[in-house]
């Protein structure tokens, strides 16, 4: 019996023993202005910073963000060297990098891999209820790339955070129709 829901060309049938606890725990993200990009992904997402690092001789902070629902609250410690080891053994991160001064020259721009040459698509938030996502995020002033009712795909959405990255919008209940 395969290990893989799926085939396709490529897999590897025997996983080594020697990964077994390995958790993907991050997706890094370039940000220009931490205030910017933090206001956006805590107050428009609902994210919640777990762990913020400073590297003051490199000149570069490091913010990690969870999507953490009210009821596991508890779980987090307010020990910083606890919860460290807990921010880096949890699985699906956010970790927003900032490189020091970006913010200050108008002209700065991070590329987010959606135009040739493409590379980097997007991050991806699963979401109760799709619509009511959507009419929040247009209230807010939020950038639409794609809205559930446009393209061929729909019942998905897409949105720009603060430096262009594309966040893919979806309701898991309802993939079936999208995908079916």
């Amino acid at each position: 019996m395969s290990r893989h829901f799926e085939s396709a060309p490529g897999l590897c049938e025997n996983r080594d023993p020697s990964t077994e606890g390995f958790v993907f725990n991050q997706t890094m993200l370039r940000v220009k202005s931490p205030e910017v990009s933090l206001d956006f992904y805590t107050r428009v997402m609902g994210m919640t910073l777990v762990k913020r690092l400073d590297f003051e001789e490199m000149k570069f902070s490091l913010f990690f963000l969870a999507a953490i629902d009210h009821k596991d609250l508890g779980y987090w410690s307010p020990e910083p060297d606890k919860r460290l080891v807990q921010t880096f053994g949890r699985p699906a991160m956010l970790e927003l990098t900032h490189n020091w001064g970006t913010e200050d020259d108008p002209d700065f721009a991070y590329y987010d891999g959606n135009d040739e040459p493409k590379g980097f698509g997007h991050i991806g938030f699963a979401v109760p209820d799709l619509d009511l996502a959507c009419e929040r995020f247009e209230k807010l002033g939020v950038s639409f790339v794609k809205r559930p009712q446009d393209g061929k795909m729909k019942h998905i959405a897409f949105i720009r955070d603060p430096d262009g990255y594309w966040i893919e919008l979806f309701t898991p209940g309802r993939l079936p129709e999208v995908l079916g």
